[in-house]
């Protein structure tokens, strides 16, 4: 800050000096520390002539350069300097003496000096900066902008302390000290690493001066959230709601504040300022209720899901279909059925169509859960909806249904899958083999295993070693449908 607060001067000539004694302009080489910056080489579509000045601003020795711009011939239009600007951030040198020279060409427009004034910043050539905002004071084309670009260049040079001073001085340049100054330098302030600390600092000396508004929380909240500090987000929400009050315009905020609290696995916490919100009419936005469901799944958390859920819904926010199927998938994970069928009957109602992933996820839920007529009930749902069940869960519900006494039901289902070619049937038809014979229904045993066996469907050794034990205790006439069986079998496994 010492070029504004110990450099006094008013008459400033043409940017930057002309005076040959004066070193404030490094040599023209690439800013490798910079390289982050677009050049003309990297960038698609760049102008013909624009190309051609990057190319003479990079390849010419600093000594020649304002030579090789002179005898160019090149009248470059505003759009073509701010091209050149923004392709030479690497170059600072070089920039510096292409916009003196297009200055004398043509008056620089308060967007050309805006370029020049982050160019410089950003690679903290901060006395030229200085000597370039003084000018555009002059040229009665320096606004808050100018000041914005400033402001960045100090944080991201680390130098926070700087760029308060600079909100300082800001009344010096006739630049208003508004709440979108103060939210601009907050923001560039906590957009940095563990910084936040010092935009509350900064904030504590302007709150008295400049009425703040919910940015200039949300922009602390955001900090915080980043910082994943939740016992000062919680000092900074309950500030924010003292001063500027509950507003449906604050989402930004209640986002960040809620997500740090999530972040620290504060769950209690969030459902309790969720119903805080809610009795404010206010809520939080579809990213965060995004974001915490997704962190809820992870974790298996159906407990504080489903009032999160509930507020989300009664906000008037509709989840998606992939939000639907998280939501379910959890839920039935947990138990929680009567849950699961209530967000299956409202999602159409939402615009959001369950698919087949969603039935699956229900169906399975009811097979563990053996609940055998809702099983058998949903199963014909499905079939109606032409929401197909997975392979895997069709055998799953076979032995379910054998297990509880329901084998019409197992044999319906083993019936839908030969004529529907539902996944692999081998895990199927095992099961169906097993549970018929565990009836002493040999002779549907004998009838399924023969039909498996024309479709060249797999049946187990372990699933023949349990029919051989059945045929045997039966009758002798059983024991020989067995051994017919069985060679055929034999003979199959051996191809």
């Amino acid at each position: 800050m010492e070029p504004v607060s110990k450099n006094p001067r008013t008459k400033i000539g043409k940017y930057p000096s002309k005076n040959p004694n004066r070193q404030s302009t490094p040599i023209a080489k690439p800013n490798h520390q910079n390289n982050e910056f677009p050049s003309h080489l990297d960038t698609p579509n760049v102008s013909s002539t624009a190309r051609t000045l990057c190319n003479l601003l990079t390849r010419t020795s600093p000594q020649e350069i304002d030579s090789a711009l002179s005898s160019s011939g090149i009248h470059p239009s505003e759009e073509c300097v701010y091209e050149v600007l923004k392709l030479s951030y690497n170059y600072p040198s070089s920039a510096i003496k292409f916009f003196r020279w297009a200055g004398r060409l043509r008056k620089h427009s308060a967007h050309a000096w805006n370029l020049m004034v982050d160019l410089l910043g950003r690679n903290q050539l901060f006395e030229p900066m200085w000597d370039a905002v003084r000018t555009m004071k002059q040229e009665g084309v320096l606004s808050l902008p100018t000041f914005v670009s400033v402001f960045q260049s100090y944080c991201m040079a680390g130098r926070v302390n700087e760029a308060v001073m600079s909100f300082d001085v800001m009344d010096r340049y006739d630049v208003e000290k508004n709440v979108v100054a103060v939210n601009s330098l907050l923001s560039a302030i906590c957009r940095e690493e563990n910084q936040t600390s010092a935009g509350v600092e900064f904030l504590e000396k302007v709150k008295g001066k400049v009425d703040l508004d919910g940015d200039s929380f949300a922009i602390l909240l955001e900090g915080w959230e980043k910082e994943g500090n939740p016992a000062k987000a919680e000092s900074t929400f309950g500030e924010m709601v003292i001063r500027v009050g509950w507003s449906q315009d604050n989402v930004a905020a209640y986002d960040a504040f809620l997500m740090t609290l999530l972040r620290a696995l504060q769950f209690d916490e969030v459902v309790t300022f969720l119903k805080v919100l809610k009795d404010n009419d206010c809520f939080p936005g579809l990213k965060f209720f995004t974001n915490a469901l997704d962190v809820l799944v992870k974790r298996n958390d159906a407990v504080h899901a489903i009032p999160l859920w509930d507020v989300m819904v009664v906000s008037g926010l509709l989840p998606n279909l992939i939000m639907y199927n998280a939501m379910i998938g959890l839920l039935c994970n947990n138990g929680e059925i009567d849950h699961a069928f209530r967000l299956l009957d409202e999602m159409v109602l939402h615009g959001a169509f369950p698919d087949s992933l969603t039935y699956n996820m229900i169906f399975e839920c009811l097979v563990k859960n053996k609940k055998v007529r809702q099983t058998e009930r949903f199963f014909a749902e499905m079939i109606k909806n032409e929401c197909l069940p997975t392979g895997s869960n069709c055998a799953v519900a076979i032995e379910m249904f054998f297990d509880c006494d329901d084998p019409d039901a197992a044999l319906e289902i083993w019936s839908y899958m030969v004529e529907t070619h539902v996944g692999v049937l081998e895990v199927s038809a095992n099961m169906l083999l097993i549970g018929l014979c565990k009836l002493g229904r040999l002779s549907e045993v004998r009838r399924f295993a023969e039909e498996m066996l024309d479709k060249r469907i797999v049946i187990y050794e372990s699933t023949m070693s349990k029919l051989k034990e059945a045929f045997r205790k039966d009758s002798r006439s059983a024991r020989d449908r067995f051994d017919t069986l069985y060679r055929r079998w034999k003979a199959q496994v051996k191809l």
